[in-house]
């Protein structure tokens, strides 16, 4: 997405619907100055351009079961792309790990699993070295609080930096 397509009130647009998914255009309009219907054009354009990619409910997950959350640090002996892929694939087919990054480094992934108890981990654990022909290590954090959970990007601060600096 071209960032010039991106204007002050479609960032206007984006911080309020990433903190207030469920407003109402009519007050999404008026926080924007926007009418309703110009309001809606743009939120639409935004999905259309898959700016805006989804719509999600924070669920405190406390309050329906047991849970354990693990954040883990994965390591792939060879660095080939056949093997980045194999394990991308093995990832994408177990439910508990919930998002999954590449990344420079010590490590080639982090990987975040929420799941039941420790056994279930354990055996996604397993699951993640025995899988394939590939040798992995695993480093496994469990988080025991979470101090600031993600609520969205200030996405004004973003901007800033392609801005071109005075003088």
């Amino acid at each position: 997405m071209n960032n010039q397509k991106i204007d002050k009130i479609d960032l206007k647009i984006l911080e309020t619907l990433q903190r207030h998914g469920r407003i109402t255009n009519q007050d999404l309009a008026e926080k924007v100055c926007l009418s309703p219907s110009s309001c809606l054009q743009r939120v639409r354009r935004l999905e259309r351009d898959q700016v805006i990619r989804s719509y999600h409910a924070r669920i405190d997950l406390s309050h329906i079961a047991r849970h354990i959350m693990c954040i883990a640090t994965v390591s792939l002996k060879n660095h080939t792309q056949d093997e980045f892929k194999a394990f991308e694939t093995l990832v994408e087919s177990i439910p508990e790990v919930v998002e999954c990054y590449t990344v420079s480094g010590e490590s080639d992934f982090f990987i975040r699993i929420i799941c039941a108890d420790m056994n279930r981990y354990l055996e996604i654990n397993d699951q993640l070295v025995s899988s394939s022909s590939y040798q992995v290590n695993i480093n496994s954090y469990v988080v025991m609080k979470a101090n600031k959970a993600f609520e969205g990007v200030e996405l004004k601060t973003l901007r800033e930096a392609d801005s071109p600096s005075p003088g």
